[in-house]
């Protein structure tokens, strides 16, 4: 396995990066139309066609999903994604017309550097057109598509991505954009919060610290006004599954988020998870192993977030929020 959500077969990733931009976008393609869903719990979102991954809405599968920095300048990479799949045929059918479906959720990272001077249109629409022709089964992690311009409170935020085998033997994966209020190490040091679900030292193998310290009263927060964070993600498995299904298992994700990120899911945050299941392997009890398969997601997102943050680079923009590797020298 290559702890990649693409481990989870049906599925491939593509990354669009611009440095000079300090952001950029990540496109999830399905291979076959895909039933998904979509939590919502941070008070910012920005985001496309989620309401059509209700358990009652018409449409049952997507093509495609979009994660994008540029807050809501980055909601037109859907657009990109999407005429990228018109170009093969790959759509909704209408008649004799194909639409491509493309939910999405943007982070904000307007304020970090880059240079965001793009003229009468953004870039975003292009960017979601490269990262859909980009798109394969290895990718690399950290300061590359929607992770280019992320950022936690005190380190660089980045791109995460992480799977597993869930104990009814169907594959779980996860893919992230931490851009979080909060932080993913415990304050001042370099211990990240998903330490105890880490595999074969993917973030640093250094464990929780030892003793514990006291909390502070007040968390570091970055201090932007609301919507100008978020940790947007998509969860996945080969599992069988119905849309009402998906939803719950994207609402038990975010205990991935709760495990990973401190404080979460605040006003200041958009934090959004899509789940969606590709359907290679039927549920023996719809019940338990839909229970067990939310609970190695809530582990693989945890350790996705802390790779995120892991392997990204410090941007090359004078002032830049230095990496974890950077600020505690490892």
């Amino acid at each position: 396995m290559r702890s990649l959500i693409t481990d989870v077969a049906g599925l491939r990733v593509g990354n669009a990066t611009d440095l000079a931009l300090a952001s950029g976008v990540t496109v999830v393609l399905f291979d076959e139309p895909t039933v998904a869903s979509v939590d919502v719990r941070g008070g910012g979102p920005g985001t496309r066609e989620t309401d059509l991954l209700a358990p009652d809405e018409t449409v049952g599968a997507i093509h495609a999903l979009t994660l994008s920095g540029g807050s809501a300048f980055g909601l037109d990479a859907a657009g990109g994604v999407a005429a990228a799949l018109a170009e093969r045929g790959i759509g909704f059918p209408v008649g004799d017309a194909r639409v491509p479906i493309v939910p999405g959720a943007v982070l904000f990272d307007l304020i970090n550097g880059g240079d965001k001077n793009w003229g009468r249109f953004p870039p975003y629409r292009d960017l979601g057109y490269a990262a859909a022709n980009a798109a394969g089964l290895d990718f690399p992690l950290g300061t590359v598509g929607a992770g280019t311009g992320a950022t936690t409170v005190d380190v660089k935020g980045g791109l995460g991505s992480a799977s597993m085998v869930a104990a009814t033997g169907h594959t779980v994966g996860a893919l992230v954009a931490v851009n979080a209020c909060g932080a993913t190490n415990f304050p001042g040091g370099p211990h990240f919060w998903a330490a105890p679900f880490e595999q074969e030292g993917e973030f640093g193998g250094l464990g929780l610290p030892h003793p514990l310290p006291p909390l502070p009263a007040r968390p570091a927060l970055k201090g932007l006004p609301p919507g100008a964070n978020t940790t947007i993600a998509v969860v996945a498995t080969d599992a069988v599954l119905t849309k009402a299904q998906c939803k719950r298992l994207a609402v038990m994700a975010h205990d991935g988020y709760a495990h990973a990120i401190w404080p979460v899911h605040t006003p200041l945050d958009g934090d959004t998870i899509f789940a969606a299941a590709t359907g290679k392997r039927p549920l023996e009890d719809p019940i338990f192993d839909l229970a067990l398969i939310g609970d190695a997601v809530v582990r693989t997102l945890a350790r996705a977030c802390a790779r995120a943050v892991f392997e990204a680079t410090t941007l090359p923009q004078p002032g830049a929020l230095p990496a974890w590797k950077d600020r505690f020298g490892r």
